[in-house]
């Protein structure tokens, strides 16, 4: 039904919202039923909460090499003391509680991926404590996530290993702008501005992960990427367009990808990866 984000933005356009041109395609895909679509989605939506609050009351990892910055983040907010806005810092800790619960090889939900889980969880659940979001619009933010995940993992990709971490954490920050614009209200235009302009932010960030593992530094990245995805919301709320339009950034991101040097894609071998404390680190878990 939908190739690219041109493509959606019409078809959202035609059934009234980028999550119902989503759970249409779903519906002609895998012949479910409307309901058991939108049951399945709910069901997703309850993990990624429990995991928030799993992470929020305190874990570790396996390594030890993550764990704990979530109930901190959540003693600054609940200290009235910051600086930035409480809606980010928000979905800053959620981010970070998810992505430690991954750590832990905890229950989460992969959107789009396990090592980018934390980033649209994190926002959704800011919005759901701070916007009192319906069921329906907590799922419509999930619906519309995808179909834009959906666009890019089919243009581009949504795995660090093939693309770097712009591919990933980028990916997911810019999905997660776009259903934030969406479930306040923006339209399908300005949705596809999110996903043009959090993507060109994040355009060339590499995978690097220390020692081969999911933790250092994409917990904090995850962190990052809820952050840069309420600040792009409002940039495509406020009427900011970029100059490239969406589906060129998704094309441009899939092939600074292909040309990224294989050692910037998962393979540990550069990076905050290839670092002393890195290499030390490596060596002190797997010998």
């Amino acid at each position: 039904m939908f190739k690219t984000i041109e493509e959606l933005v019409a078809l959202a356009n035609e059934k009234g919202s980028v999550a119902e041109a989503m759970i249409q395609l779903e519906m002609e895909v895998s012949k479910a039923s409307r309901e058991d679509i939108i049951k399945h989605m709910q069901k997703n939506r309850d993990v990624m909460m429990k995991s928030i609050q799993r992470g929020t009351a305190g874990v570790k990892s396996v390594t030890g090499l993550t764990g704990g910055d979530a109930p901190k983040m959540n003693a600054y907010l609940e200290s009235g003391k910051f600086l930035s806005g409480e809606s980010v810092l928000k979905a800053v800790r959620n981010a970070v509680a998810v992505n430690e619960v991954n750590a832990e090889m905890g229950l989460i939900c992969a959107n789009p991926t396990a090592g980018s889980a934390g980033v649209a969880a994190g926002v959704l659940g800011a919005a759901v404590e701070d916007l009192n979001l319906t069921d329906e619009q907590q799922t419509d933010f999930l619906f519309t996530a995808g179909a834009f995940g959906l666009v890019i993992a089919n243009n581009a990709s949504i795995s660090g290993a093939a693309g770097g971490c712009q591919a990933e954490v980028g990916s997911a920050s810019a999905m997660a702008a776009a259903a934030l614009v969406a479930v306040n209200g923006g339209t399908p235009e300005q949705s596809a501005q999110a996903i043009a302009i959090g993507l060109k932010n994040m355009m060339g960030l590499i995978c690097d992960p220390v020692a081969g593992l999911v933790e250092v530094p994409c917990v904090k990245r995850n962190a990052l990427g809820a952050s840069q995805a309420y600040i792009t919301a409002d940039m495509a709320l406020a009427g900011i367009t970029s100059v490239i339009p969406p589906d060129e950034v998704v094309i441009a991101m899939g092939k600074v990808g292909e040309q990224m040097p294989s050692a910037f894609k998962e393979t540990a071998e550069g990076g905050l990866a290839d670092t002393p404390t890195g290499r030390r680190l490596a060596k002190e878990i797997f010998g």
